[in-house]
Parts: C-alpha cells; structure tokens; sequence
C-alpha cells in the first residue's frame, strides 16, 4: 500500500471510528521506533482543529518520549501547520514554543508543519522563519530542516534565500565550540544533511555557498561538510565536485611540517 493511499484508509477509518482517540493510541506505533506518520497526516485532515488543539495538552511531563500519548501531542502540532497557513499568529508562537520541546518527535512534527506552510505559501514561511533565526538552537534547527524539504525547493530564489540562511546557522560553528551543549548538537544535526538538500535543490548557488565552509575551521564545522558530502544526493549530482571538496578538506586538515631537528 502506497503512503497516499495509507493516509486515505486512516482517513476512512477516522470517520468511521466511534472512539478516535483509542484508535490513534492503538495505531500509533508507539512504544516503537517509528510513529505512524500517515494516520498523523489523515488526522489533521480529518479532525477539528478543537479536537487537534485539545491534544497539545499532552506535555512532556504527561507524555514522555516514546509513550502512546506523545502521538497525541504529535497530532496536535502538526494541525498548527494548518492553521499557521491561514494566518493564525497564535499558531505560528505554538509552533515557535513547540520547537524547543524536550521531545525528538515534537520537534519533528513542527518541522512537518512548517513544511505544510511552504507548500502553501513559501513567501508566509520564510517571513516568519527570519525571526525564528535568532532563536535558542533548537528554534534554529525548526528553520533549517522546515525550509530543507525537496518539494518546498523547487524555484531559484527560495533556494538561495535557504542558502543564505543555512549559512548564517552554520557561522558559530566556524567558532571552537566550549562545553558540550546539547541543544547545539541537535543544531548540527540538522545541518549535517540541510545543505546537501539545498545543494542538490540547485547545484550552482548550492556549489558556491557551500564552498565558502571549506576548509572547516572547527571539528563541529567539519563534521557538518563531512556530513554532507557522504550524502548520496550530492554523490549523483556531481562526483567530482564531492571528491575536490574532500581534497580541499584534507589539505587544509594537513599539518605543516615542523622546524628540522638540530643535531646534537
């Protein structure tokens, strides 16, 4: 069964259900590694943004990660997408709260719903995102990975408005990091695979920005270029852009050679 036709059946079995939410806690998938994510799409098309709403009642304290309830919480954030596309500022400051959730699939699903934005009205999303960009690192993570989606990048402008931004994101990097912060390693996280997304979305200013990173300054920047560069989408697109850029990395990584020994 392919994913749209997985997201009409969920859609089918919500209008029919007499209890939804045992339905979406049974058909969560959680405990588990992966959330169903096509009954979570069938849910905010299906139910009321009331029912959605109620579900963001479901915190990190009443909802763990991983415990069936956090789907719930999942629903309700990605309906915030739908609203958000309409406008609704108490939407868009959910969402932006939401982003520093302590919960890996909360913040994913703003992402998604970010996304859900983008393919509405890019020109709404980047808007709101130029102030999300000052924001803690996990604010900032939402930015990059809701613009880094191929469907959303699919005109020259948006793409290099993303490049631009994914560059202002990766300039502390360039900074040896201090003590390790976990927010800022889900930043990196993200930035790991956000540019090759960009990249491969348009080759040229892709190319160009991305070359501005090299050689890495800081271990933290050169494990997001390394990152990168193993991604298979940049491998299809250009070879040997990928093998020159791993050889500017490794002659910029290369020791000079110290002062000859005296002898004694």
């Amino acid at each position: 069964m392919s994913t749209m036709n997985k997201i009409d059946f969920y859609r089918q079995q919500l209008r029919a259900a007499r209890n939804v939410e045992a339905l979406l806690l049974a058909e969560s998938g959680l405990p588990g590694p992966r959330g169903n994510l096509e009954l979570a799409q069938a849910c905010v098309e299906e139910l009321p943004a009331r029912t959605l709403r109620a579900y963001l009642k479901y915190t990190p304290q009443r909802a763990p990660t991983n415990a069936p309830h956090e789907f719930l919480a999942f629903c309700g954030t990605l309906g915030l997408g739908i609203r958000a596309a309409r406008g609704d500022e108490r939407a868009w400051r959910g969402l932006r709260l939401l982003a520093g959730d302590p919960r890996w699939r909360i913040r994913e699903a703003v992402a998604m719903a970010l996304q859900r934005v983008g393919r509405s009205d890019m020109g709404m999303l980047m808007a709101h995102l130029q102030t999300w960009r000052s924001g803690s690192p996990l604010v900032q993570r939402a930015v990059a990975a809701g613009l880094c989606e191929p469907d959303l990048l699919r005109r020259k402008g948006d793409v290099v408005r993303t490049l631009n931004i994914l560059a202002g994101l990766s300039a502390p990097f360039k900074r040896a990091a201090g003590r390790v912060d976990p927010e800022r390693l889900v930043l990196r996280q993200a930035l790991g695979y956000c540019w090759s997304v960009a990249i491969a979305a348009h080759p040229q200013a892709g190319k160009r920005a991305f070359e501005k990173l090299l050689p890495p300054a800081s271990p933290d920047l050169l494990w997001i270029v390394k990152e990168n560069l193993s991604k298979n989408r940049l491998t299809r697109m250009d070879p040997a852009w990928v093998a020159d850029c791993r050889r500017r990395i490794a002659a910029g990584n290369a020791r000079p050679a110290g002062p000859p020994k005296r002898s004694r």
